[in-house]
């Protein structure tokens, strides 16, 4: 049948299942606009009140369900509002597809009203990106764009559509999806054969679980191999999940703000499996010295991540889920009962703490997980209250902790929790701020207001950017350099101005109230948490120091 690039646009998305989009019009984008108007029963749009929250929104609504999030933006600075979301994606490795439209193809290149060449500028950041300036090419390329973005390593790919493109007619047909199937690794069975010899020689293994593992859907696989290897298992922030929080075995996160028990336990163990995980600095720390002691087994899906950051004894490349399959099929069942042991000595010796009698960020996190019976989504911002999120929630399920972990984007979170909560909608979703953070993305409040999205905004506030202030106060003989937040800005009038509920806290007793509340009203709600502006999050690793020279508030004491 014969369609206009717009109509094009929308069969498509149908096609690929999709049921809500994220965006901003304009006047690019105006033909996209009107034929979604016409199939609105058959796929919701929600209107941000930023392109920037569109895009961590589709981000957001990608993590929590599994499925290719889909923002929306116009030419110009709609679609360079849209960055910050994509490398956000990029760097998580979050399927995405973001569709941008650009001025009429004979005005490209000559600087016209909001033209940008957006493909670009998003180079660097996506997995891959394209611009239609061919109507008969649009549908393919769309088809493409869901094949990439969610295959392999998943990521964000954007397509670019010049306005004429969008009017002009051509010859449609539609098309099912083909099934993805798993990528299988790519070695043969002595190779395998030297992996298990290597968990099978090992005396105290330890296993370290990365996002990967999360994006695989490798969790039954993971615990069976855990199992078998009888080991303690650490995760990265973008980890969580994928291996129970709950779990004997499970020591807490590893590196900067990990707990003592993993990082000294990766320091002394004799093998190190990674599955899915990039070996980031801030897990690390000092690569020279990271499990030194150590052969280490890297399993990832991407094979520019082998020996990338640190170099790894043996690796394999595939799906995490596949290659475990393989590997528990091959294992002998393991006991590491003395090493075991050792570990368990070290979570009992070097527990998390925090100050019990005040409101403070642990308290907060530990108070929404007994409430939610760690059932929620949550949802953070990048800071302190995004590592006490990590720390003290128990994630016991994987896409259960949202959060910008590679880029560490600012401003994150509410827009995330409003596209988790969309995708989502049977589950309670909690975004965790800062006050520097929420004032980045509050505008967002109305934008949950305006689609009745009951998602719950917790603001942890102490007045200050809390992580540069530690680092200011531990680094930098506390010079406050442009750190201090105090002002009049009263986040509970703001939330009330915008249509949502707003609540204060001062103390524990307020803030258990308030949740409390906050669960009960199906509506959005703003709880701002007054905390000391030098509350810091422990554990801590310098900067550029061995990851088993943790210190906390007693070490520091003890100088």
């Amino acid at each position: 049948m014969q369609l206009n690039g717009a109509e094009i646009v929308i069969e498509c998305l149908k096609e690929q299942g999709v049921d809500t989009v994220f965006g901003y019009p304009g006047g690019a984008i105006l033909n996209v606009y009107d034929e979604l108007y016409k199939h609105r029963d058959e796929i919701r749009h929600i209107l941000t009140s930023h392109e920037q929250g569109a895009s961590h929104a589709a981000d957001g609504y990608s993590r929590a369900t599994g499925k290719v999030g889909v923002c929306l933006a116009t030419s110009g600075p709609g679609a360079t509002n849209l960055v910050t979301g994509i490398a956000t994606a990029y760097m998580d490795s979050i399927p995405i597809v973001a569709i941008t439209c650009n001025v009429g193809v004979s005005l490209l290149g000559k600087d016209s009203f909001q033209e940008i060449d957006i493909t670009g500028i998003t180079m660097p950041i996506t997995k891959y990106n394209f611009i239609v300036k061919d109507v008969t090419k649009l549908a393919d390329t769309i088809r493409k764009a869901f094949r990439i973005a969610k295959t392999g390593r998943p990521g964000p790919v954007l397509v670019d559509i010049p306005k004429d493109v969008t009017a002009a007619v051509t010859e449609y047909q539609k098309e099912e999806p083909g099934k993805y199937i798993p990528e299988f690794p790519h070695m043969n069975e002595g190779a395998y054969a030297k992996a298990v010899s290597m968990l099978e020689e090992s005396e105290k293994p330890f296993v370290f679980v990365g996002g990967g593992a999360v994006l695989s859907g490798a969790s039954k696989e993971l615990m069976e191999f855990v199992n078998k290897l009888d080991a303690p298992v650490t995760d990265s922030l973008m980890g969580k999940g994928a291996f129970p929080g709950t779990d004997p075995r499970y020591t807490g996160m590893l590196g900067m703000h990990g707990t003592k028990a993993s990082n000294y336990g990766v320091s002394e163990c004799d093998l190190l499996v990674v599955l899915g995980a990039r070996f980031s600095d801030r897990v690390t720390g000092n690569t020279e010295t990271f499990a030194k002691n150590a052969k280490i087994l890297q399993i990832d899906i991407d094979p520019a991540e082998i020996n990338k950051n640190v170099v790894v004894t043996e690796e394999i490349v595939g799906d995490i889920k596949e290659v475990l399959k393989v590997l528990n099929r091959h294992l002998k069942q393991q006991n590491h009962s003395e090493w075991l042991q050792k570990i368990q000595s070290y979570k009992e010796k070097y527990p998390l703490k925090y100050h019990p009698d005040t409101l403070t960020g642990p308290f907060i996190v530990e108070e929404i997980y007994r409430q939610t019976k760690g059932d929620a989504l949550i949802v953070t911002e990048v800071g302190q209250h995004q590592m006490w999120a990590a720390q003290y929630y128990k994630y016991t399920k994987p896409r259960t902790l949202l959060t910008s972990g590679g880029l560490g984007t600012m401003g994150y979170g509410l827009g995330a929790a409003l596209g988790a909560k969309t995708g989502r909608p049977d589950k309670t979703v909690i975004n965790i701020a800062g006050d520097g953070c929420f004032r980045m993305n509050m505008n967002e409040i109305a934008t949950a207001v305006r689609h009745h999205i009951p998602v719950i905004q917790v603001v942890v506030n102490n007045h200050v950017l809390g992580m540069v202030r530690q680092w200011q106060d531990l680094f930098y003989d506390e010079r406050y350099s442009a750190t201090v937040l105090r002002d009049a800005v009263d986040f509970v009038k703001l939330a009330e101005a915008m249509g949502a509920e707003g609540i204060r806290a001062q103390t524990q007793e307020e803030f258990r109230a308030a949740l409390e509340r906050a669960l009960t009203l199906n509506r959005p709600v703003v709880i701002d948490c007054q905390i000391d502006s030098d509350d810091k999050v422990w554990p801590m690793v310098a900067p550029g120091a061995a990851i088993s020279d943790a210190f906390d508030e007693e070490d520091m004491a003890g100088k």
